[in-house]
């Protein structure tokens, strides 16, 4: 029995009906790689089944403190049925992108029952009209609630239902789990009263530690390593409100070679900069279409990982908050772009000053039943409404294997992460990379998004105008390159043409990228979450 941490056991407080606290993917298999070209259901059970001592989330539940005074704990479940968490479904004809993110939406939108293991996932078959997918592919629709799991121990659970090889053997550990008891009330009142008495002794020591990254913060300040500005501070904007229970989801992807092109339009660019100007782009054009964009910038909460080496496999949450400025209030897609990347590198240098690790380790000292009660008067008494959000979205960015991976020897060929809402925070995006292809996708709050195919295509138009920007550029570059060598001197003219004709191949294969949206515009047709497979009549499910 172990118990959880501050920030994990927030997530169980701020669990509501309307604001389910989990996360996610739709992850895209192709079975032409399993034994017999195809995968059955029992397959995938039975594949599960003999490598679920390959994590610790898999079969343990919470057990929640009487009247919330401390926090929950982990046991492990002595009810534990694989068959209740692992369930299967079908596509209605046609089975398209669109149905598939519908279902996912609903699927997504319904709350985990924190009396098992808190995690499902779906089995989703009938997708035989969505683009780029090749024939006999399935769906799994995966949820796992916030309080197990971050992005990066997310990553471990990935790893624990993969193999590298389709043909790989059962793990060769013997599985020695062991269920526990669940302890009674008068167990639990027993350690949260130890708990109260020690942990007055626990939130000196932190604060101890938390004292030198103070002090480096204001020592920063003043020598402005870092400033604070008002881009640091979000407007009100149409998504931070109260949310409603149903869920609308959509995703496309990109080449990852396109992304990195992109950094070269700012010198010092990171992946995660290109990204978020993306998403600053995509919510500019959605929100003056609305007659609703804030004339300063909305930011963006960017969830940093703070996970050790030695914590790799460990469940819960290892991770702070950096405040990212996403330039909406900026119309050019360059200058967006180099805002965003001057403003991340700010951030950073404030967060470093702090120490993100501190910030983690404050959370663990909160005391749970005001942290309880602190989450039900901010959903009951309406606040998301009242109070200042100090984030307009979320973008998490997760980075995938850069290698194909199998699970039931069926390959892997795409992945879209999905997000928790909560009141105040009606939009969430996740960005994630797997071989050579990154995904850009949203959870959104129905009642404050209703139109998810226009924001896909605003995404999808805010990557192409980088994408085009880049080229451009690196064409630019490559003709003054050339007429450097050719009115010079002795090599070549030979070389600089090589140089160049090299340079407009990789610009024209990177002009008709290839995207997903549910939309069908005959001039500018993309595919859902492309996988990298060509199509084969030789694959089937059953």
């Amino acid at each position: 029995m172990r118990q959880l941490q501050g920030m994990d056991a927030s997530f169980v407080a701020m669990e509501t009906r309307n604001s389910p606290m989990h996360i996610g993917s739709i992850l895209v298999y192709n079975p032409e790689t399993a034994p017999g070209g195809f995968v059955r259901f029992k397959d995938i059970l039975s594949f599960i089944e003999s490598r679920m001592q390959l994590s610790k989330t898999i079969r343990q539940r919470l057990v929640r403190v009487p009247f919330d005074l401390d926090y929950p704990y982990w046991v492990e479940d002595p009810d534990f049925d694989l068959e209740y968490h692992v369930r299967h479904l079908a596509l209605p004809k046609p089975g398209d992108w669109r149905q598939l993110c519908i279902q996912a939406a609903r699927i997504f939108a319904r709350p985990l029952d924190l009396t098992r293991p808190p995690w499902e996932f779906t089995v989703i078959e009938g997708l035989e009209n969505v683009e780029g997918v090749p024939p006999g592919s399935y769906a799994l629709v995966t949820k796992v609630h916030h309080a197990a799991i971050d992005g990066m121990s997310g990553v471990d659970l990935l790893e624990a239902t993969h193999t590298l090889d389709p043909n790989a053997p059962p793990p060769n550990a013997p599985d020695d789990w062991q269920p526990e008891k669940i302890p009674n009330a008068a167990e639990l009142l027993g350690k949260s009263y130890f708990n109260a008495l020690t942990n007055p002794m626990k939130q000196l020591e932190v604060a101890a530690k938390a004292a030198p990254g103070l002090a480096n913060a204001v020592k920063g300040l003043a020598k402005r390593d870092f400033e604070v500005s008002t881009n640091l501070v979000a407007p009100r904007s149409r998504f931070n409100r109260k949310i409603s229970p149903h869920r609308v989801i959509q995703g496309m992807s990109v080449p990852l070679a396109d992304i990195k092109a992109i950094r070269a339009l700012s010198p010092g660019c990171k992946v995660n900069d290109v990204f978020l100007a993306i998403v600053g782009g995509a919510l500019n054009k959605y929100l003056t279409a609305k007659d609703d964009l804030p004339k300063a910038t909305l930011t963006a909460m960017a969830p940093i990982s703070v996970r050790e080496k030695d914590e790799k496999g460990d469940m819960g949450n290892q991770v702070a908050a950096m405040v990212a400025p996403l330039g909406t209030h900026i119309a050019d897609h360059r200058e967006r772009l180099e805002f965003v990347h001057a403003q991340t590198v700010n951030s950073k240098a404030m967060t470093d000053a702090m120490g993100a690790r501190n910030m983690t380790e404050i959370s663990k000292v909160s005391p749970a039943l005001f942290m309880s009660l602190g989450a039900r008067l901010y959903t009951e008494l309406g606040l998301a409404e009242r109070v200042k959000q100090p984030f307009s979205t979320v973008v998490t960015n997760v980075p995938g294997p850069p290698v194909p991976i199998y699970s039931t020897g069926a390959r892997l060929e795409s992945q879209m992460g999905l997000v928790c809402l909560t009141d105040g925070m009606g939009l969430g995006h996740v960005v994630q990379s797997y071989v050579d292809e990154a995904t850009i996708s949203f959870t959104a709050c129905r009642d404050l998004l209703p139109d998810p195919d226009f924001y896909i295509e605003c995404i999808r138009e805010s990557f192409e105008a980088l994408r085009d920007l880049a080229a451009a550029e690196a064409a630019k570059g490559a003709a003054r390159s050339g007429s450097k060598n050719s009115a010079g001197a002795k090599p070549v003219k030979r070389t600089a043409k090589k140089a160049e004709t090299g340079t407009a191949k990789a610009a024209s294969k990177r002009a008709p990228a290839k995207t997903g949206t549910t939309r069908k515009a005959p001039a500018k047709k993309t595919s859902a979450a492309k996988p990298r497979a060509k199509k084969t009549t030789k694959t089937k499910t059953k």
